[in-house]
Parts: structure tokens; sequence; C-alpha cells
């Protein structure tokens, strides 16, 4: 009994990770868009304000959300985020959340 629930849990774990909306080489062009985001908004913005921003692609479509100090932290993680190569579009879900004094 243990061994069919441990399958079903895998077998729902595997179907869930997925995207079958994007083929493989898709899905390998979203990993590396996310990585080169993420590595240009800890370099560009700061690693600071990176911690509070995820960053997910899909088709190309770059999508962060999260949350910063300013309005200019965002517009430069958005205008990074554009000029990755592969990047199609950008979609600023981000809360502009300013520090406590």
């Amino acid at each position: 009994m243990k061994a069919v629930i441990v399958a079903l849990v895998c077998a729902s774990l595997l179907l869930v990770s997925c995207r079958t909306n994007e083929s493989p080489e898709a899905q390998v062009d979203d990993l590396q868009i996310t990585a080169q985001v993420k590595s240009k908004l800890a370099s560009d913005v700061g690693v600071s304000s990176v911690t509070n921003i995820s960053v997910n692609s899909t088709n190309g479509v770059v999508t962060l959300s999260g949350q910063v100090d300013s309005a200019g932290i965002r517009d430069k993680a958005v205008t990074v985020s554009k000029n990755v190569p592969k990047v199609v579009r950008v979609v600023d879900s981000l809360q502009v959340v300013p520090k406590p004094q």
C-alpha cells in the first residue's frame, strides 16, 4: 500500500512539473532567460533589491513579481528584463512598498 501511495505522489509531482504548452527547446530557452534576467537584475539593480523579486519565464514572456522599495527600482527591473535576449515581453506584477524609516 505504501508503494502505491509513493508512486501516486511521484506521478502527480511529475505531472505538475510538466509544461505541455511548450516544446522542450522552449522550456530550455525559458530556463536560460530566467537565469539571465536574475543575473542581470542582481548586477544592474542590486542584490539587496533582487531578493524580493520573483522571475518566471514562459514562451519568452517574463513575469516579475514581488516587492521593491521604489518605483525607480521597479522601472529599472522592467527595463533590464526587457533587454535580455529572447525576451518577448515583460509582465510587471511588482508592488512598490517603501522601507519603513
